[in-house]
């Protein structure tokens, strides 16, 4: 009940050797100036204990981005306030790009994924995060995922 972006929409293979850009598989950098890390986009299956997660990229600032570096791997991290950013992963199965859309990362637990909390818009991605999916939406979005160059779903 999850799908995940390899890497950010700014990242393109041909930056894999280059000294000031960095791709893991929780953060990326490129070319020393814009700075990611990978957290979940949790939307509650209704009438299940189910989560859906979307496994996305958000921008951090700088100073974002190395104050989490630095709590990587240091239990209590998870006390942390939230970190602004912007989400940098296309979800191709939505009308409206899902790039760019306001989010805050909360970090947990070291060894779980930041918690992503989108803005609370009208953007369809947000209302699916505060209000939930059905069992039939989870199966039209793995449809679509399956078959990204059909109509959106």
């Amino acid at each position: 009940m999850n799908y995940s972006a390899d890497a950010p929409a700014v990242w393109d293979a041909g930056l894999a050797d280059a000294d000031d850009c960095l791709l893991s598989s929780d953060q990326c950098v490129v070319r020393a100036e814009h700075y990611f890390v990978k957290g979940l986009v949790e939307v509650p299956v209704l009438g299940t204990d189910d989560v859906f997660s979307w496994g996305v990229w958000v921008s951090l600032s700088r100073a974002n981005f190395a104050r989490a570096a630095e709590l990587w791997d240091q239990p209590g991290r998870e006390a942390e306030e939230p970190y602004f950013g912007w989400l940098t992963t296309e979800l191709m199965v939505y009308p409206q790009t899902t790039l760019n859309l306001k989010t805050l990362v909360h970090t947990r637990p070291v060894g779980e994924r930041p918690y992503v909390e989108l803005e609370p818009t009208d953007h369809p991605l947000a209302v699916e995060q505060r209000t939930g999916i059905t069992v039939d939406r989870v199966r039209e979005i793995a449809a679509g995922m399956l078959h990204p160059h059909d109509d959106h779903v």
